[in-house]
């Protein structure tokens, strides 16, 4: 069960929460929800190698798009000119109003969508995979991270038969709902194919927030009680 459910919505309520913020009922919530998905991708696709781990959204009076990267300088531009544009073409592309926020990832090396694309620029540059990714996990390790594992699929080395390869140093408990683990996916295509590639990073386990979590439902048990 473990190697089959995503580990990043495994534990939403528990240590994680929605990227998405908002509400809505019937259609309309088909239509915000796509929006959503688009609004990630065009953002994600526009600004490539920039290093963005998270893309959050908050509906309220205004649609404010939060951003989190490990190279806010890309997104930002000269004297905010860069972001400003994107601002603008969310509004043209989508309507509404809306507010562009960058935040910085303090721990790029540690961070699970980092590594992973980290290890597709180098794969797609014709670097040796099992190099790209060992590095990948030194850094991480060094940087804090308890334990990484990554996993490469496809026609590895140009090889006739597509394979997958695992890597792993320490520990990754991928069933433990108060674990912090971040999971990631990308996709590196080469001449020979696409290579998947996959990263789980572990950060140690989360009190506080499966504690709020608690109190929260056992509070709203006594309301309805009442």
């Amino acid at each position: 069960m473990g190697q089959k459910v995503n580990p990043n919505g495994f534990r939403i309520g528990f240590t994680t929460t929605w990227a998405s913020t908002w509400f809505a009922r019937g259609a309309k919530y088909r239509d915000l929800f796509l929006q959503d998905v688009r609004i990630k991708r065009y953002i994600k696709d526009r600004t490539k190698e920039s290093g963005i781990s998270e893309v959050e959204i908050d509906r309220g009076k205004k649609v404010i798009v939060t951003v989190h990267t490990s190279k806010p300088g890309v997104i930002i531009g000269k004297q905010g000119a860069a972001i400003e544009e994107l601002r603008k073409e969310l509004e043209k592309m989508f309507g509404g109003t809306f507010n562009v926020e960058i935040k910085e990832i303090r721990n790029p090396d540690a961070d699970a969508f980092v590594i992973a694309e980290t290890i597709q620029g180098q794969i797609q540059r014709r670097m040796p995979y099992r190099r790209a990714v060992k590095m990948a996990i030194e850094k991480a390790m060094q940087s804090g991270a308890i334990g990484v594992k990554v996993t490469i699929s496809g026609r590895l080395n140009g090889a006739e038969i597509a394979r997958d390869e695992l890597f792993k140093e320490g520990n990754v408990p991928l069933q433990t709902l108060r674990a912090n683990i971040q999971h990631a996916k990308k996709h590196a295509i080469t001449k020979f194919g696409t290579i998947g590639v996959q990263v789980w990073v572990y950060k140690g386990l989360v009190f506080k927030k499966v504690q709020q979590v608690q109190s929260a439902s056992l509070s709203a048990a006594a309301k309805e009680a009442a």
